[in-house]
């Protein structure tokens, strides 16, 4: 699997610690955020449907039955592989591959997300931030796009993931 991403410019922005983890600053415009649903909703075969597990106003990027083909750590309830949330927030929470959590984090694009970290839900889980112009909306795209392949079964998990518990 070839992701790389660009360094995110600036400092990390604020997010909570427990649930619902959500983004506190640093989020999107409504204009970037309507661009970027746009964006993320044309992806092919996503339905957008209200999401099953985050906060009120979130939509969650769903594939039907005959595309879910990823393993069961790509998605995060049913065949959810992703939620963006209400525009307040702007950020996403989405499903990668192991190693792509590795490269989202060291690069700054994002977070594990704090369930995933005390071991509750799957370890490659995370938070995208809300990206704040129009080329950081490219690269949640592309992040996005890994997410989507990942539920497809388009891209393995080098490793197993386990929930502790």
């Amino acid at each position: 699997m070839s992701f790389e991403l660009p360094p995110r410019q600036g400092p990390r922005p604020d997010t909570t610690d427990c649930a619902p983890h959500e983004q506190v600053s640093q989020n999107s415009s409504a204009e970037i955020h309507a661009f970027f649903k746009e964006k993320a909703f044309a992806l092919p075969f996503v339905e957008r449907c209200r999401s099953g597990i985050s906060v009120p106003g979130a939509e969650a990027l769903v594939l039907p039955v005959a595309h879910a083909c990823g393993p069961r750590e790509a998605f995060m309830i049913g065949r959810e592989f992703a939620h963006v949330h209400p525009s307040y927030d702007g950020s996403s929470h989405m499903m990668l591959p192991l190693a792509a959590v590795d490269e989202l984090i060291a690069k700054g694009w994002g977070e594990p997300h704090p369930m995933a970290s005390a071991g509750h839900i799957p370890a490659n889980a995370v938070m995208a931030f809300a990206p704040r112009d129009g080329s950081e909306v490219d690269v949640m795209i592309k992040i996005l796009t890994t997410s989507w392949d990942f539920a497809r079964g388009k891209l393995a998990n080098p490793a197993q993931v386990h929930i502790h518990g």
